[in-house]
């Protein structure tokens, strides 16, 4: 098969070989009636990889219907998938037909489906096994015929460890596996994605398109795209609406460019190993590190002191006196104060921020700023924070936001 035409068909941009070979998978196991798990980062473009697998299968001519898992609240999400019985629940004024039903002899394709929960996972993975499943507020058996795909965002290993995702349901899933690489592993198709962007809103608004100079191209190249080929349309939009001029240098290009919130590792202060981890990881990393070590030199401080000697001799005086950082805490955000040269001081600055603002603070703090920011849109919102919809919505409701 052609891949180069289902990229035209598709719309498709970019030669990348870690893209392409996912693609080759996906060509590959189209003709089967095999269960796949599409995952990478958000705005990678999971979302063509469903719709190829079902256009080049035997079941294209029936239907094919996609469902955001996360965008359904959890109590009529059952229903939504597997339809209910007249008088089922509060509201339910006659019998209605789930998904599956409807996609029967087609495929469905579950987005973001490791925000379902427990109780839908179970009636998902018997679907899975036996084909069966039965409506909300109902006892009939009944059965359908559909071929799933499933995709997420989120680290499965980590869903499988902390028990939010079944394990048995996870291997149901991901009878075939496929990992769409993120925007920055895909240097090379960078600038033709900025390109073909950037000329689609030229040729909307009637404008000519903007261009980047060498120096704008580099810098396009080596930014790590933390919200992939969605924040780089986002980019090539602003730049061509927003800038006069047409040539785009690095300077003008770099305040599109906001530093990522969130690095990719955190690095370990005594030892410069990388952990991988998200925001809240990376700082319980660092408070931890910090602490242990202030703990270290107090320690050695008692220790000098119980054998008669002076601990400032010794420069292990963290009170009165101060030792440099290591260089790798040079180049690490910290989160309470700035970094000023004395690893010390910081942790005492972390200490103090720590007692001020709890971690449920701080998270408090940053969905209220970016309800705030987008005019209380939870689906924007959920954009900026790099979280689902659902996922916004039940953690407002731990914390307590009221929208």
């Amino acid at each position: 098969m052609d891949i180069q035409a289902v990229k035209q068909r598709f719309g498709i941009i970019g030669n990348s070989e870690p893209f392409d070979g996912a693609l080759e998978v996906a060509l590959r196991v189209a003709p089967t009636d095999l269960s796949v798990l599409i995952t990478g980062e958000s705005g990678v473009g999971k979302e063509f990889f469903p719709q190829i697998i079902h256009a080049y299968s035997p079941r294209k001519h029936a239907g094919y219907i996609a469902v955001n898992c996360g965008a359904i609240p959890e109590g009529t999400i059952d229903s939504e998938l597997f339809g209910h019985e007249k008088g089922a629940f509060t509201g339910a004024t006659e019998s209605r037909k789930g998904y599956f039903e409807m996609a029967s002899g087609g495929t469905i394709f579950l987005d973001e489906v490791a925000e379902l929960p427990h109780t839908t996972q179970v009636r998902l993975l018997r679907v899975l096994q036996s084909g069966e499943f039965i409506k909300v507020g109902s006892s009939k058996v009944e059965k359908t015929d559909v071929r799933v795909v499933a995709a997420t965002n989120v680290d499965m290993q980590a869903a499988l460890e902390s028990g939010r995702f079944r394990e048995d349901l996870f291997y149901r899933l991901a009878t075939v596996p496929i990992n769409v690489p993120p925007l920055r592993e895909r240097e090379g198709d960078i600038p033709v994605l900025f390109r073909k962007f950037a000329s689609d809103i030229a040729m909307q608004y009637s404008m000519p398109p903007v261009s980047l100079t060498p120096d704008a191209r580099a810098l396009l190249v080596s930014y790590s795209w933390p919200g992939n080929i969605r924040q780089l349309k986002n980019v090539a939009e602003q730049l061509s609406v927003v800038e006069r001029s047409r040539e785009i240098d690095a300077a003008t290009l770099g305040r599109y460019l906001p530093e990522p919130k969130v690095s990719p590792v955190a690095v370990d202060l005594r030892g410069g190993a990388s952990v991988a981890g998200d925001y809240n990881t990376e700082r319980e990393i660092l408070y931890k590190v910090l602490f242990d070590m202030r703990s270290d030199i107090a320690e050695l401080k008692s220790m000098v002191s119980r054998l008669g000697g002076d601990a400032s001799r010794y420069g292990v005086d963290v009170l009165s006196h101060s030792l440099p950082a290591p260089q790798s805490a040079q180049s690490l955000p910290v989160v309470a104060g700035h970094y000023d040269g004395d690893v010390f001081d910081t942790a005492e600055e972390v200490t103090e921020g720590h007692q001020e603002m709890t971690k449920e603070q701080a998270r408090r703090e940053e969905i209220i700023r970016a309800l705030r920011k987008h005019g209380g849109r939870r689906k924007d919102a959920a954009r900026e924070l790099f979280i689902s919809e659902r996922t916004l919505y039940r953690r407002m409701k731990d914390l307590g936001i009221e929208q």
